[in-house]
């Protein structure tokens, strides 16, 4: 029938795989298995009379009837999702606490994501340390955190474990007989903690000439030439160099990232999936 409807769950479930480049990482973002997610963009494909992914056994990728289907996708979604508001009642609130070590620059994009696709959440986000976050967490004042691996803790569900690196500027050289100049998060910063234990274990001198008060204002400050931190690469604008090897410098761990929700109920618990899924796929890459 030519004028049959689109099936907006299908219509969903491709722009989880564009979103995320993944028919395993959306299956798991949907609660689902990958065969039925296929089955979906089969359907959806055979609708519309085109290839809107291309698959190979390596990647996912957009087709070009795919680029040019994802706005309407958008919007569809977007129009079914004001009709169901206009008769629903007060949005519920998820608050998410993020460490501003895993936050990255992919945030503002993932909750934008999230947004569109969980209109009925009112999401709020906190950045801070771990530690903090998870004192939140446990008096019930966030619905979720997503941070690194604290001391202590066995809980929580692991999403990925993290390469970090001694980062500088590209042209950044260390002065003979001067302390290395660390830049860093204020405390109770992990990360910092560790990285301070590596270097005094090493017998290595070390100052802290730069205290920010987020992993953004730290980047900044390597990349001005101020001295070097430990921070995972993503944090990091292109052309920062880890200069751990030529400075003899002790090896940093990969450091897990876990996320510890409580989600009330199927549309939170979604919500949380996604997210999920989005920092394993950006911490992966």
């Amino acid at each position: 029938m030519k004028n049959r409807p689109l099936d907006l769950d299908a219509v969903a479930a491709f722009l989880q795989v564009a979103e995320l480049g993944s028919f395993t990482r959306a299956a798991e973002t949907m609660q689902t298995t990958q065969a039925a997610v296929s089955l979906k963009l089969k359907r959806l494909e055979d609708r519309l009379g085109c290839r809107l992914l291309e698959r190979t056994p390596r990647y996912v990728e957009l087709s070009p009837q795919g680029t040019a289907f994802v706005e309407h996708a958008r919007a569809l979604l977007e129009a079914n999702h004001q009709a169901l508001r206009a008769f629903a009642g007060a949005r519920q609130r998820l608050s998410i606490g993020i460490s501003d070590h895993v936050a990255g620059p992919e945030l503002p994009a993932l909750i934008a994501r999230l947004n569109a696709h969980h209109p009925e959440l009112l999401i709020v986000v906190r950045i801070g340390s771990s530690g903090d976050l998870l004192q939140s967490y446990d008096r019930r004042e966030l619905d979720a955190a997503i941070v690194r691996l604290h001391t202590g803790r066995t809980d929580g569900e692991m999403l990925a474990e993290e390469a970090f690196g001694w980062f500088a500027a590209p042209h950044w050289q260390p002065h003979a007989g001067e302390p290395l100049p660390i830049a860093t998060l204020a405390e109770p910063c992990g990360v910092r903690l560790m990285a301070g234990k590596l270097l005094d274990a090493a017998g290595i001198s070390w100052a802290e000439v730069f205290v920010g008060g987020g992993v953004a204002s730290v980047s900044a400050a390597v990349m001005a030439g101020l001295g070097i931190a430990a921070l995972a690469p993503r944090m990091l604008p292109l052309g920062a160099v880890d200069v751990g090897a030529k400075l003899g410098l002790p090896a940093l761990p990969h450091l897990p990232v876990l996320l510890h929700g409580r989600a009330r109920d199927a549309q939170a618990s979604s919500a949380l999936e996604q997210l999920a899924a989005a920092y394993r796929s950006a911490i992966r890459t």
